[in-house]
């Protein structure tokens, strides 16, 4: 079985534990939870016959005065950068959080959750035009949540089958 560290980055309150506990658990809170530091989950999954484990790490959120210690950083194989569609400041920092953690992790890969999709409108939403690799999510209605860490497992095994180990 092969062990990778995916983080979870991106500004206080955009989503990240919800997106968490609705991936490992299947369980959506309304109840806002800060997370200190670092909440360390795991998920078990196997793909293209290849076992991973996957340590998913919830990492505190990013101020203006507050950014994230680098060191969390630190050995990760990929990311998924969270930002809260509606609160334009977290979808504009989600810039500066993925240049931060490729500095760290050039060879990463990573995937964008504009999470709390279920606050707009249809025609917000259809107004949006998202990056590539980027998901509208919804933590609280269960949409894209699979897909974020599905993409992100087949590349660590991809990665994994052409180093060969």
């Amino acid at each position: 079985m092969i062990r990778k560290k995916i983080l979870l980055l991106g500004d206080f309150s955009v989503g990240k534990t919800s997106l968490i506990r609705r991936y490992i658990d299947k369980t959506f809170d309304d109840s806002y939870l800060t997370t200190i530091g670092v909440k360390i989950s795991e998920k078990e999954l196997t793909i293209d016959d290849v076992d991973l484990k996957l340590l998913i790490w919830d990492v505190e959120g990013a101020t203006k005065t507050k950014k994230i210690p680098l060191a969390y950083f630190k050995g990760a194989s990929a990311a998924i950068f969270v930002a809260d569609v509606s609160r334009k400041d977290t979808m504009s920092s989600i810039a500066n959080h993925i240049e931060t953690f490729l500095e760290v992790n050039p060879n990463a890969n990573y995937v964008i959750a504009y999470n709390k999709s279920d606050l707009l409108s249809k025609e917000e939403e259809a107004s949006l035009i998202l990056p590539n690799n980027s998901f509208l999510s919804s933590a609280k209605k269960d949409e894209n949540i699979e897909i974020l860490f599905e993409i992100l497992a087949k590349e660590i095994v991809t990665q994994y089958k052409e180093k060969g180990r």
